[in-house]
């Protein structure tokens, strides 16, 4: 779809800052055309500012990007052309969810006493009723009950508020991370929620692009380069304009690196047999589901115990961050020989069988002194763990273990809901 000519329908919504249109060959899509308009204060304050469109579009279709590859459920698609970018079609809760990590800006006014920088941990979740005629004003979790919310059909009850919440929060942190690795500090967020009207699902919709956060370089708040620079102009001139849109072309510029994978490390497998194949492959797929490379060998470190230590040496000498994981059946020599010879992680995944395996698992968990390996029974937890290590220093494993957490939230919950109302 991607700079194909599209046939425009009928303009369903326009905004401040965007315009919002059905298509004619694609029924469920809608095509968001950004414009070059900037505004404070609910447009109390708005400027033209040349190129605002395709700045904004490149940085809200960057953030849908990184949260889809994460795993997060959002309304985008595709990016279409520099101004616009193809979603599908969603009705709007009508709520700006704020999320704050640091106190500043209308948290301070409402909240006398606290000081600017104050940390929020956990995150500060607020909520604000959309309504230019009346400032957004802020709204309770029980006036958003109360106000009985109906959006393509699915009433907005406390599990949507819930999974708003819960998402609203994996959001901030997937986004806070990446931005740690440009040494940003995201200071606060606001985002929006939509029902998907084919599916009946409340995803990620609207933008999220630099009117929609405060950053700080460094956490320096006077480096901020944000929306907020507009806001706080004392009067706009050419001059003002051109500093606040360099501010804007600079975050567009780095949300392109946040999508770029930080040294990737890599998971070795070692299999005593082959027989172990069907074990180790549950481990390889679960590994890519959080963009680890696997590796599978055979060795054995009873029969072959010199060759055992000549992979893990071919491993250990070309600086790729490496996490063993060890899948030996009966008697596990393998992983207690790698565990003592080397100081990389080693998981021990035995594939433990119902006639021995209550004896078989203690070779795996009774350990000499100096040893540190784990026991990880199930492969796909034993493949979880290791993306849990290197996710430590690489924001993009994290964020997909991040959103997979969400998402196991997410459909307890719906399940959850779907045998209470069976129940009623």
């Amino acid at each position: 779809l991607a700079n194909f000519p599209l046939k425009l329908g009928q303009k369903l919504n326009e905004g401040k800052t965007k315009e919002i249109y059905s298509l004619v060959d694609q029924p469920g899509l809608v095509l968001v055309q950004s414009k070059n308009q900037i505004t404070a204060g609910n447009a109390v304050r708005k400027d033209q500012m040349e190129g605002k469109a395709a700045i904004a579009n490149r940085t809200t279709s960057c953030v849908f990007k990184l949260l889809q590859e994460a795993g997060i459920k959002t309304a985008f698609v595709e990016q279409h052309s520099d101004t616009a970018f193809i979603a599908v079609h969603c009705e709007m809760i009508p709520i700006e969810w704020v999320c704050r990590r640091v106190a500043t800006g209308s948290f301070l006014k409402r909240n006398p006493g606290v000081k600017e920088g104050y940390r929020f941990s956990p995150l500060k979740l607020e909520m604000f009723f959309k309504d230019d005629a009346d400032n957004d004003p802020q709204w309770s979790e029980e006036q958003l009950l109360v106000a009985n919310f109906s959006l393509a059909g699915l009433a907005i009850s406390q599990c949507e508020v819930d999974i708003m919440n819960r998402s609203t929060v994996a959001i901030f942190e997937i986004l806070e991370r990446a931005w740690a690795t440009q040494n940003c500090t995201l200071v606060d967020m606001k985002i929006e929620f939509g029902v998907n009207v084919t599916t009946k699902e409340v995803v990620l919709a609207d933008v999220v692009d630099n009117d929609s956060w405060r950053l700080w370089p460094a956490g320096d708040r006077c480096q901020q380069k944000d929306k907020q620079v507009y806001r706080d102009l004392k009067e706009v001139t050419p001059e003002a304009m051109q500093v606040v849109k360099r501010n804007f072309e600079w975050v567009s510029e780095k949300v392109k690196l946040l999508l770029e994978n930080p040294a990737s490390g890599r998971v070795v497998v070692l299999m005593g047999s082959t027989s172990d194949m069907v074990h180790c492959d549950k481990i390889r797929k679960a590994c890519g589901s959080y963009g680890v490379p696997c590796v599978l060998r055979v060795t054995s470190a009873h029969k072959g115990p010199d060759e055992t230590l000549r992979i893990k040496a071919e491993y250990e000498g070309d600086g790729v961050p490496t996490v063993f994981v060890a899948v030996a059946g009966r008697s596990n020599g393998l992983g207690p020989v790698i565990s003592g010879n080397t100081a990389y992680p080693v998981i021990n995944c035995p594939p433990i069988t119902a006639d021995w395996g209550a004896q078989d698992v203690w070779s795996s968990l009774r350990m000499p002194s100096g040893l540190g390996c784990s026991t990880v029974l199930s492969p796909d937890a034993a493949a979880q763990f290791a993306a849990q290590i290197f996710g430590l220093g690489n924001h993009l494993v994290w964020s997909k273990l991040r959103a997979s957490m969400l998402n196991t939230w997410v459909s307890l919950k719906i399940a959850d809901k779907k045998l209470q109302s069976c129940s009623l």
